[in-house]
C-alpha cells in the first residue's frame, strides 16, 4: 500500500473526506434600541421579565425596591448572586416584573433572568455564569397530586374498623 503522510490522502484513499470542523456557537450581544438587554428568568411556577441597563446598581422589582419586595436577607442574596460573581456591583440598572409562585421561586426566576440578560449584554461574562450554575434553569417542581391519594404520595389514615 502507498505511503499516506496526512489524514486528507488518507480519506482520499479510503474514498471519503476528511471530517468537517465544527466551531463553538459564538454568542453576539443583544440590546434593544435603548440599550437594554432583555431576558427571562423562570423557576417553580414564578416567572420574571428582566431588563438591565448601564446605571448606578438600583434593582426594581415589581415597582419597589427589592430589599422591600424581597425582605428576607436570604432572598436578597439570591438576586444579587450573579452580579457578584461577575463583579459588577452598582454597574447596572435592573427592572423586573415577576407573577406567579411565592416568594423564594419569585426569587429564582429574578436570578435567573438577571444571568441570563447580563450574557446577553456582556457575551464575555457567559464561562463565569455558566460555571456558577446560574444559567441553569431549575426545572424542579411540585409534583401533582394523585387520585386516591391525599397529597402527592401521602395516603388516607388506615382506619381497621
Amino acid at each position: 500500500m502507498a505511503e499516506l503522510n496526512s489524514l486528507e490522502e488518507l480519506g482520499a484513499a479510503t474514498g471519503t473526506e476528511a471530517p468537517v470542523e465544527e466551531t463553538a456557537p459564538v454568542h453576539v450581544r443583544k440590546v434593544d434600541s435603548l440599550g437594554r438587554a432583555y431576558a427571562t428568568g423562570k423557576r417553580k411556577d414564578a416567572v420574571a421579565r428582566v431588563w438591565i441597563k448601564p446605571g448606578s446598581g438600583k434593582i426594581t422589582v415589581n415597582g419597589r425596591d427589592f430589599p422591600v419586595y424581597f425582605a428576607r436577607p436570604v432572598l436578597q442574596m439570591v438576586v444579587q448572586q450573579p452580579i457578584v460573581a461577575t463583579s459588577r456591583e452598582g454597574q447596572f440598572d435592573i427592572i423586573a416584573t415577576v407573577t406567579g409562585g411565592g416568594l423564594s421561586g419569585q426569587a429564582g426566576a429574578v436570578r435567573h433572568g438577571i444571568s441570563k440578560a447580563l450574557t446577553y449584554f456582556e457575551p464575555g461574562l457567559r464561562p463565569v455564569l455558566k460555571k456558577g450554575g446560574f444559567l441553569t434553569r431549575d426545572s424542579r417542581v411540585v409534583e401533582r397530586k394523585k387520585y386516591g391519594r391525599a397529597k402527592a404520595r401521602r395516603s388516607f389514615q388506615f382506619s381497621k374498623r
